[in-house]
């Protein structure tokens, strides 16, 4: 039988200066490390099929399955805050769209699959590493319930890549809402092209924010969209102690997904100044930084949106900047309603902010653990509180901001138990470790050994249960293996 793709394609219905037609470039030796069998049946694939051989070669870019009308995506970029006007798919080759069975369109992409017209003498490729880290890091995402791309497949492909050494490579299939960012909006803007950025908008709209196609002002609304999503994103990863380390425009997504999951890391010890991107020297992209990224980003997309908006230079300016200025309030709105959550608070009162606030600046003292200090402070509302108290470097820190949360939860009719399970369900016990993510890529690269790889797989889809005997999956870093930087996959 032969693999059925359903493609129902859009994008590459738009005019030829959005994309490059490409094919993939074929690979020597496609073997299958990992297919998402969930996700296949999700988007209508037959995950059976994927596994043969065959599937293989499609998934690898050796064979382009039948529908398919493979592009690459042209898009332009603030690149830590320096404006590229060409950028583009270099390594990634859009294959087409399929409606999955909740209805909803989505991409399927190839990453690593060989060069394209955007590549700026790139070869194309990806090593394996990044390629297993993406797969990782974005189903933990989306088991944790953020908005993310999805991974369906890793394939490596028989071939070395050269980076500083010759490395093993693979492709990654990614599938997503869809591909458009701000920097796709940026290619047009800066060519002025401005049918163009009207076409790319109402591509949008349809796509992504159908409820707006009545609308009165549909371009100004589509900003309010993309800032409320991305208001709502961010506030989310900061509540699970995300980084994403490479906040560029182009890696924006319109559609409100977390994409491209190159230098990114969870944190261990609390540090709202955390980096681990080691291209990111200036720490443009810290922890606490990323609101106000985003934001920034969002101006830019409404720079690109400002002839759509109006003639006059300064209304169109003005309205754009009301639309803006909503982000801080729907950020904080997110986040410190995920705050109340971590710490068990069904009720919002005054003084709220600042008690947890206060944990917050004890946990960056005391380097406690973000996952572990959230997950345990859960066990406190039924127990004594020691397993969290023993993430402080001095206890005592804990215990003082202990009495006044326990003063506060009394203030509450729900009892021990339903405050735990509450708290548990969006604190975490399991996240993508960074040791734990290295330990697994260096048993892949070196050893060609794929069991820790699958294992942590595994444990990171149930992020939120006990799990026993996979325990240790949730202990922070011993001094010696603590992961100071993280790479850019290209």
């Amino acid at each position: 039988m032969t693999v059925h793709f359903p493609f129902q394609n859009s994008y590459s219905a738009l005019p030829d200066s959005f994309f490059a037609r490409v094919a993939p470039t074929p690979v020597a030796a496609p073997r299958l490390i990992k297919l998402n069998r969930p996700l296949a049946i999700q988007l209508g694939l037959d995950p059976d099929l994927l596994e043969t051989p065959e599937g293989a070669e499609i998934l690898a870019g050796k064979t382009v399955p039948a529908g398919a009308d493979p592009i690459a995506m042209a898009y332009a970029g603030h690149q830590f805050g320096h404006f590229v006007p060409q950028l583009g798919d270099g390594r990634a080759i859009l294959l087409g769209e399929v409606i999955d069975k909740n209805g909803v369109r989505r991409d399927i992409q190839l990453k690593g699959s060989g060069p394209t017209p955007f590549s700026r003498r790139g070869d194309g490729r990806a090593a394996l590493g990044p390629v297993l880290r993406e797969y990782i890091v974005s189903e933990a995402i989306f088991a944790l319930g953020i908005p993310t791309t999805r991974s369906l497949a890793a394939v490596a492909t028989g071939e070395h890549v050269i980076r500083e050494t010759a490395l093993p490579g693979a492709v990654l299939t990614r599938v997503a809402s869809s591909h458009i960012r701000v920097g796709t909006f940026q290619f047009f803007a800066v060519r002025r092209d401005t049918e163009a950025v009207r076409r790319l908008a109402d591509h949008v709209i349809t796509r992504h924010y159908p409820d707006l196609l009545q609308a009165e002002r549909p371009y100004h609304d589509l900003l309010a969209a993309v800032v409320a999503r991305q208001a709502e994103l961010v506030a989310r990863w900061l509540l699970v102690g995300f980084i994403h380390g490479v906040m560029n425009t182009d890696n924006t997504s319109i559609s409100g997904e977390t994409i491209d999951y190159g230098p990114c890391a969870f944190m261990d010890a609390y540090n709202p100044a955390q980096v681990f991107s080691s291209i990111d020297e200036m720490g443009r992209y810290a922890y606490a930084n990323q609101p106000r990224i985003a934001l920034w980003n969002l101006t830019r997309l409404a720079e690109c949106l400002l002839p759509l908006f109006s003639d006059e230079q300064e209304k169109a300016v003005a309205e754009a900047q009301d639309i803006l200025g909503a982000f801080s309030e729907t950020f904080s709105a997110a986040y410190q309603a995920g705050l109340r959550r971590k710490v068990g608070l069904f009720t919002e009162r005054d003084g709220d902010e600042a008690l947890i606030q206060d944990l917050l600046d004890a946990m960056a003292k005391n380097q406690a653990d973000f996952t572990l200090t959230f997950r345990k402070l859960g066990d406190a509302a039924v127990d004594d509180g020691a397993d969290v108290r023993a993430q402080f470097m001095e206890p005592a820190a804990f215990d003082e901001w202990a009495g006044r949360w326990r003063a506060r939860i009394a203030l509450e009719p729900q009892g021990p138990a339903e405050r735990q399970a509450a708290m548990h369900a969006v604190n975490p016990m399991f996240i993508p470790r960074n040791h734990r993510v290295e330990a697994v890529i260096q048993a892949a690269v070196n050893d060609d050994d794929y069991a820790p790889f699958e294992e942590l797989v595994n444990v990171l889809a149930k992020p939120f249960e006990e799990q026993p005997d996979y325990a240790a999956y949730a202990d922070p870093p011993l001094p010696d293996q603590r992961v100071l930087q993280t790479f850019c996959g290209t």
